[in-house]
């Protein structure tokens, strides 16, 4: 069942006509005083310091991957900080806290699958700009050792917020 469960749990919560633009992106990340989280979520696309993320469908694709390769490795402070709008959003809705969500999500996924995700990759020519600062990652467009159905992973969309991308449906 992969990561689908928890897209439901998401999508459900998510539709078209909630705003985005207030929605915290880090609900279960630990305060700046505590560095040591840091260094797990300081890819390429994620902004160092006051430098923000580039506003580009590269870099979406970039922290998509991120969230993948952390799902993989059950990184739950890296899945929980990108997929932050979405995952307040669920969890104002009454589908508990994103940590205890995806940790049911975890066990869902195969082994063969997680390591697929570890590794995953997007296609760019099959990622969709919806408007400017967001872009949807249809499930055809990761590109791993194992195949995933809409079913298992599920399509995500990533809006440019508070200068970052974040999966907000």
């Amino acid at each position: 069942m992969a990561v689908a469960a928890w897209v439901v749990l998401v999508t459900a919560a998510c539709g078209p006509e909630k705003s985005t633009e207030d929605a915290d992106p880090k609900p279960s990340q630990p305060t700046a005083s505590t560095p040591a989280a840091k260094p797990s979520i300081t890819p390429s696309a994620t902004p160092t310091g006051d430098q923000p993320a580039p506003r580009t469908t590269e870099a979406a694709i970039e922290r998509y991957e991120e969230f993948l390769h952390a799902v993989g490795r059950e990184d739950i402070d890296t899945v929980c900080e990108v997929a932050g709008p979405a995952a307040k959003q669920a969890e104002d809705q009454g589908f508990g806290p994103c940590t205890a969500t995806f940790q049911i999500t975890f066990q869902m996924i195969s082994p063969t699958q997680k390591k697929a995700l570890q590794t995953a990759t997007v296609d760019p020519g099959r990622v969709v700009e919806l408007a400017p600062g967001k872009v949807e990652m249809p499930t055809e467009s990761v590109k791993s050792s194992a195949t995933f159905s809409e079913e298992e992973l599920g399509s995500s969309t990533l809006e440019y917020l508070k200068n970052n991308w974040y999966i907000t449906d």
